[in-house]
């Protein structure tokens, strides 16, 4: 018999390894759809350059030389590399972080998506000095930025609930109407012998 202990420890473990997948995974997919958001809302003025292009300038890194060709286009595998990096780590963080505090998943992730729109956008970026002040950015950046990054969180949120709603069905313990847990429930059944 397993004890209530040894029994929360594993689900924890569980929960773990469930919040790190649905964050990579989450993340990768809301990865595109950040950037997806922003063919039809451009967030930034032609004159500016992306601040992950920026910040591999200020590492000293030749973004214009760190590109593939894809039908003839060039793109920069430096700024996709840290936009992707950037979406997988913070989907992983929310995923986890979600584990300990429910109501980081407050409007189905679309309010840790303003945050994240405000931590960077007004703070991580103006003191890094790769974009302007927030309250110098003009208006069709931030409501690109603050709408990609609700759609973004929200993608992550769909994984995140999907991949734990998949785990309690396919492994859940069944209980009896006492609701003590009931012991190899399958072992005996013909298609599991």
């Amino acid at each position: 018999m397993i004890s209530d202990q040894t029994g929360s420890r594993r689900h924890k473990k569980a929960d773990f390894w469930t919040a790190i997948w649905a964050g990579f995974i989450g993340g990768n997919i809301a990865s595109f759809v950040k950037w997806g958001s922003e063919i039809p809302l451009p967030p930034r003025t032609p004159d500016r350059v992306s601040p992950p292009a920026q910040m591999l300038r200020d590492c000293g890194l030749p973004i214009d030389k760190i590109v593939y060709f894809y039908a003839q286009h060039v793109v920069n595998l430096g700024v996709l590399l840290v936009h992707h990096a950037f979406s997988i780590i913070f989907a992983m963080a929310y995923c986890l972080g979600c584990l300990r505090f429910p109501r980081l998943s407050l409007w189905q992730g679309a309010a840790f998506g303003l945050v994240v729109t405000v931590g960077f956008h007004g703070i991580v970026l103006p003191l890094g000095h790769w974009a302007p002040p927030f309250w110098q950015l003009p208006f069709s950046e931030i409501f690109s930025e603050s709408l990609g990054h609700i759609l973004w969180a929200w993608v992550i949120e769909v994984f995140r609930r999907y991949a734990f709603m998949s785990r309690r069905m396919d492994y859940a313990e069944p209980v009896n109407r006492e609701g003590q847990v009931i012991r190899h429930l399958f072992r005996e059944h013909p298609l599991h012998s």
